[in-house]
């Protein structure tokens, strides 16, 4: 690429992501640090830590995504490493059903969550108990149901890095004596610590701002449910503003901490699984511990899953302490489908995925092609500018946009004219808003995707062509988009489905109901009395059947790298 063309572009892709990710980022912190005089002040901030309820939230926030974090741990740490070190019967169908809880949002999955293991559940129907497993705080059930929901981005990220240990460090160090956990201690984990790292940032960080799944489980002494509520205040109150900026600085100074500690120590490698792997078949009791642990994790996780399918199919007042509904039927998918609210969402959201994942392409590419196609001297703080919506709360962003549109909405132009109102007011019209909020949210996806394409074709392909007078753009569009075409496939199916089902963006946006995408949808079905959850899980299994196909077709082309695209 020429240099010239490689500052033009990464200039405009600068303004782009100022526009489109600082500048809704700024509108927090103008609102939360300035009065209704523009006079910089901070009673606003400190309101907020005067008040015990917000304070108390920010602790529930915390505490989730600490035992959040902590749960997904101890479930993906040791099955990355037991995939990793010995092949066993089924390893590749468990292998394959470790990643299903990816195809079901959490707070989907709180619905089906809630009948199995509430106080008349399936599980103390068959238990012949009456526990109240979910607790009467909601906390150990928000946490479990998003481990159960993020556990395979760390799974992912731990198997890639385990992936590239090469195994003569880990033979030279039995051959010197140390062998068992003290090996993984001093050895494995140092090496695949970025790997956990880039993981559990992930998850740490969206369990702390995570929206819909304390929502249904009705944890209401959280930061986002809290900021949720405030919507209605939008405009008027400053301290909701204040509560936001508070946690997207905590969420970044979380993240600054978790580098400071586990990543300040680098463990480079001379090479890469220079030497055979190490794999072992596994024998004894390892034979049919190994599948039994796999099989228990694979059967917990799907629980949710389960529950959503089944609740989906039981008549009203049908499944109530029993293991299974008594009675099974198709009507809520009929009264689903045919809702008035449901058509139109559908469409809604194949509208804005669609132009959000055309968006993504089109960023997508063009920041891969500075980043590894040019020489530009700030080509790394363009890569890591289009990463940075990985580290930024959704809800975050969301009130940014929304305070945007607000500020929009005022302007004299926009309010004489119908179709700027349409255009810049989320209560007319959240098209705009909810494209580019997609698109922003989404664009690592789509960047890791291309950057990984573009790393493993070689440049004297398209030097080649430049010889032979191809222009730039002939070169790019005939020969390396085709040969990164199925990178680019992957990304957008990935970027388009988790648009299909995004949650905070969706709620928090969308105000009218002929502008519900899906999520909005089902979370406004779940609030009806009567079939309510009935009505949400039929949409929730059609979310679950559609992500899976998306996600089980970006898995096939990208392999091992699959892990590579959560990671910051």
């Amino acid at each position: 690429m020429k240099n010239t063309t490689a500052w033009i572009l990464w200039v405009v892709l600068t303004g782009l992501f100022s526009v489109t990710f600082l500048w809704p980022i700024g509108q927090i912190v103008k609102q939360g640090f300035f009065d209704a005089e523009g006079h910089l002040t901070l009673k606003y901030m400190i309101g907020v830590f005067e008040n015990p309820i917000y304070v108390e939230g920010l602790i529930n926030s915390v505490k989730i995504a600490i035992g959040t974090t902590i749960l997904v741990c101890l479930i993906g740490v040791p099955l990355a490493w037991l995939a990793n070190r010995y092949d066993f019967a089924g390893k590749s169908l468990f292998q394959a059903v470790l990643l299903v809880p990816m195809i079901l949002p959490p707070f989907v999955g709180a619905i089906g969550f809630t009948q199995m293991f509430g106080q008349y559940g399936a599980v103390n129907s068959l238990l012949g108990l009456s526990v109240d497993w979910i607790g009467s705080g909601q906390y150990l059930g928000v946490i479990v149901l998003q481990a159960l929901g993020l556990y395979p981005i760390l799974y992912l990220n731990v198997a890639a890095a385990l992936a590239n240990i090469d195994p003569a460090m880990e033979q030279a160090a039995e051959n010197l004596g140390c062998t068992g956990l003290t090996k993984f201690r001093r050895i494995t984990l140092p090496l695949i610590m970025p790997g956990l790292f880039a993981g559990g940032t992930i998850v740490f960080i969206w369990a702390f701002t995570e929206l819909g799944t304390p929502l249904i489980m009705q944890y209401n002494r959280c930061t986002p449910v809290q900021v949720f509520d405030a919507l209605k205040d939008i405009g008027k109150d400053p301290f909701p503003y204040a509560l936001v900026f508070v946690m997207l600085v905590a969420s970044v100074l979380l993240y600054a901490v978790g580098k400071l500690i586990f990543g300040r120590n680098s463990y480079a490698m001379q090479s890469k699984a220079a030497t055979a792997s190490s794999v072992v078949r596994a024998e004894g009791w390892r034979a049919w511990g190994i599948p039994l642990v796999f099989a228990a994790i694979c059967f917990v996780a799907l629980l949710p899953h389960l529950g959503v399918v089944l609740t989906s199919f039981s008549p009203a007042g049908s499944w109530y302490q029993t293991v299974i509904p008594t009675e099974l039927t198709f009507h809520h998918y009929s009264e689903a489908l045919g809702h008035d609210m449901t058509v139109s969402s559908i469409g809604n959201s194949l509208l804005f995925a669609s132009l959000s994942v055309f968006l993504n392409l089109l960023i997508g590419v063009s920041v891969a092609f500075v980043v590894v196609r040019s020489r530009v001297p700030l080509r790394g703080m363009l890569d890591a500018m289009a990463m940075l919506p990985l580290a930024v709360p959704g809800i975050v962003m969301a009130f940014g946009y929304l305070s945007i549109s607000t500020w929009a909405a005022n302007l004299p132009a926009v309010k004489e004219n119908e179709w700027l109102k349409s255009l810049f007011d989320v209560r007319t019209n959240p098209t705009l808003f909810l494209v580019v909020a997609y698109a922003v949210r989404r664009l690592p996806y789509m960047v890791r995707s291309a950057v990984a394409g573009l790393q493993q074709t070689s440049v004297t392909l398209e030097e080649a062509s430049a010889n032979l007078g191809a222009s730039g753009l002939t070169t790019v569009r005939r020969i390396t988009l085709p040969l990164i075409l199925a990178n680019l496939i992957a990304g957008a199916m990935l970027a388009f489905a988790f648009s299909m089902l995004e949650v905070s963006d969706s709620l928090m946006l969308a105000q009218r109901a002929d502008y519900f995408p899906i999520t909005k949808t089902i979370y406004e079905l779940f609030q009806m009395i009567g079939t309510g959850k009935y009505l949400a899980s039929a949409l929730g299994v059609w979310a679950m059947v559609f992500l899976a196909t998306t996600i089980l077709g970006a898995s096939l082309i990208l392999g091992r790298k699959m892990g590579a695209i959560f990671r910051v």
